[in-house]
């Protein structure tokens, strides 16, 4: 039984090491030397300590600056190409024992409305995201363990899997829940979770405990530990992330590579994916109280930096920003974004009335997912709902060497057309289809492969004709 007042996260998060790393990047901010010896590091493609990429961060040179940003959009376009992974939360209920002072979720809001999902609304949810042509979803619920048990998200998980309509079928479920045992990790496993993903919310000790002054998130340990024991437990892809404006940015920003590290020299792979989320409005909050807030300058350069810092790990932007902030920072690093998403519970299938709001947080992205998708094909980008591989067992180290090898791009390049394809015959408008022909058609030039080019050539007409197998 894991011990509630294990300290093992001290180990890895040190505090101190953390404030000599930011009194180090402050005084070597304009240290030109040492500046121009870490971005010719970065250009290796092997990442960079927390303590090099604080240097980075905190950088003033202007001309230094241009580099990390230039070299940032080298290695995004080197490691993922045009890809960009597409999802969509899915929030099964907004019951929550934790008392967290940022999230209008919390034990004490007597204002919003509590839902828990049932096993038929679920359905409903999914297939109103299977129309709009979505394959990935994330789960999310509070902690409530009267209301929301482990086996209540397990049933909900083959749920979800189990739904097929017309075209539609949701191909992998990534999770999003609290913190909890090795055991209950073994059983998320087992039922064929993707990537199990919680925020780290801050780093800073002493603003955690503070943010959450109540329930079983208080404990600053057990969460910070949980992707040791889910990485225990067998699962090789995890998620980690802040959010941005709890806590001061440069302080989270070490803490988040410390993690990093962590996980890369325990388990000999580091996260699948950073999460880089913002303090947002909602029921009760308002993000002017935060005074920790960092705009729109500040937030592109952190995304910049760790791209360069850490290459091989995915990192994720959600309609919490608008169309012009995710712009900006997807050609720095972001790999994988929502679109269409609803952060009310039960917000797909049935358009909700304000006075109901289950929501956790407003979103700065209204736009519907085929907008989104034809968004990124005007700048280029090829959507992807590729999830073959997890299907594949493509996870863990085994992705990781293969992306390090560059070798994943001969997978991934492909499938991301094929499924590509698919959104276009069975879901796009019709603008939204002719662009998204002519990028397939451009991006087939760059497939270096003859063999993986004919035979991507071959699937795509088979989803023209209409014949589908779901290897993708």
């Amino acid at each position: 039984m894991y011990d509630l007042k294990s300290t093992k996260a001290a180990e890895f998060i040190d505090n101190q090491e953390i404030l000599d790393t930011l009194k180090y990047a402050e005084e070597n901010k304009d240290n030109r030397e040492l500046l121009s010896q870490i971005i010719s590091k970065a250009r290796e493609c092997k990442g960079l300590s927390h303590k090099e990429a604080a240097v980075l961060l905190e950088c003033s040179s202007e001309e230094h600056n241009k580099e990390i940003e230039e070299l940032a959009k080298q290695i995004k376009e080197k490691f993922y190409g045009k890809r960009i992974v597409m999802f969509a939360p899915l929030y099964l209920s907004n019951y929550c024992v934790n008392e967290c002072v940022y999230c209008p979720y919390h034990l004490n809001n007597h204002n919003i409305r509590r839902k828990k999902l049932s096993q038929e609304e679920i359905q409903r949810e999914v297939i109103a995201l299977q129309d709009m042509g979505h394959k990935r979803l994330a789960l999310e619920t509070g902690e409530d363990p009267i209301h929301s048990p482990i086996e209540y998200v397990l049933e909900s998980i083959k749920t979800i899997y189990d739904i097929k309509h017309k075209n539609g079928a949701i191909r992998r479920v990534n999770v999003n829940i609290a913190a909890t045992s090795v055991e209950n990790y073994i059983k998320l496993k087992d039922a064929g979770i993707g990537t199990y993903i919680l925020f780290q919310e801050t780093y800073n000790r002493e603003s955690y405990l503070k943010l959450h002054p109540g329930g079983p998130k208080h404990n600053y340990d057990y969460h910070t530990e949980a992707m040791d024991r889910a990485m225990e437990a067998g699962i090789g892809d995890v998620g980690i992330g802040v959010l941005f404006g709890l806590s001061t940015y440069k302080y989270d920003f070490a803490g988040l590579l410390m993690h990093a590290e962590h996980l890369e020299a325990t388990f000999g792979v580091g996260p699948h994916t950073i999460s880089v989320p913002r303090i947002r409005a909602a029921d009760g909050i308002n993000p002017k109280k935060f005074e920790n807030a960092i705009n729109d300058d500040i937030f592109a350069k952190i995304v910049a930096v760790i791209r360069i810092s850490v290459p091989y790990t995915g990192m994720i932007i959600s309609t919490r920003e608008s169309e012009q902030a995710r712009g900006r920072v997807l050609a720095l690093g972001v790999s994988q974004i929502s679109g269409g998403s609803s952060t009310s519970v039960g917000g797909y299938a049935e358009k909700e009335k304000a006075e109901d709001n289950t929501a956790q947080f407003d979103v700065n992205d209204n736009r519907p997912l085929d907008e989104v998708i034809n968004w990124l094909l005007k700048l280029g980008y090829v959507p992807s709902f590729c999830t073959a591989c997890y299907r594949q067992g493509r996870t863990g180290d085994r992705f990781m060497k293969l992306l390090k090898s560059g070798q994943i791009a001969n997978t991934c390049e492909a499938n991301s057309l094929l499924t590509l394809k698919e959104y276009l015959v069975d879901y796009a408008s019709t603008d939204t289809k002719a662009n998204g022909e002519t990028v397939i058609n451009e991006q087939l030039k760059h497939i270096p492969n003859p063999k993986i080019s004919e035979k991507t050539r071959e699937y795509l007409q088979q989803i023209s004709e209409g014949k589908r197998d779901f290897r993708f």
